[in-house]
């Protein structure tokens, strides 16, 4: 896998796995920013699962737009999430 770096815009896969997940269905197939990394954890959707040797990945801080999320506000939602959980996004004119 590849580890992202704070400041890069990533897309939450837009998936609806069977059993449990830690993404939650609100971000799914929006696009964020990334804050920070917070180390590497067992993957929560395989511990949840009882496997006998989760996945161990990077954990990051995710930002989103209120307004992109749910049409308004002007704030932003901060959500932990697992690296297998995103996806980079194509970058824009203004980003090369």
């Amino acid at each position: 896998m590849t580890e992202f770096r704070a400041g890069e815009r990533v897309r939450v896969r837009a998936t609806d796995p069977v059993g449990h997940t830690r993404a939650p269905r609100y971000v799914r197939g929006h696009t964020g920013r990334i804050v920070e990394a917070q180390g590497r954890w067992e993957l929560a959707d395989e511990v949840a699962a009882s496997a006998a040797a989760p996945r161990v990945e990077p954990v990051y801080t995710v930002a989103f737009a209120a307004r992109d999320l749910w049409g308004t506000g002007a704030h932003e939602v901060t959500v932990d999430l697992w690296e297998s959980y995103l996806e980079r996004t194509e970058r824009t004119r203004d980003e090369r």
